[in-house]
């Protein structure tokens, strides 16, 4: 599936959308260059999952934690080494628990993940747009 948003707020919009149909155990690789929306998208599925905490980048802490309707574990691993550094965090629970897992700059780490990923595929556009690309989803159409 592709999008296309035009403004924070559409890519906030558009990440509601995407959290309204998460369910518990759901991985998200978001993927893109620096300032493509990856937590820009990640608030708009907090929101999605009841979540009112303001969300910000875990890019020094690895993960942010977050209570709601379904627990939000937000991991940015761009400060990884590899995947090692990953296994390391203990992140197995997370991973394959009751919650939604969203993982920054996930490209490091693909290999990690379990096979039904879902990815969320960032790229900001010219035109200060961003295309937004959903692969391996199997929740419905979005509308």
């Amino acid at each position: 599936m592709l999008f296309k948003t035009h403004s924070t707020e559409e890519t906030v919009a558009l990440g509601k959308k995407i959290g309204a149909r998460l369910v518990p155990g759901d991985v998200i690789a978001l993927q893109g260059t620096l300032g493509a929306g990856k937590t820009t998208i990640t608030k708009g599925i907090a929101l999605a999952l009841g979540i009112t905490e303001d969300i910000t980048s875990p890019t020094f802490c690895l993960i942010s934690e977050y209570g709601g309707a379904i627990p939000l574990y937000h991991m940015d691993v761009y400060r990884l080494d590899g995947a090692e550094d990953f296994i390391n965090l203990g992140v197995d629970d997370m991973l394959y628990g009751q919650g939604v897992c969203l993982i920054e700059w996930s490209e490091k780490i693909m290999d990690e993940l379990p096979k039904n990923t879902i990815i969320l595929r960032l790229t900001p556009n010219s035109d200060e747009s961003r295309t937004i690309e959903i692969e391996n989803w199997n929740h419905g159409e979005i509308q």
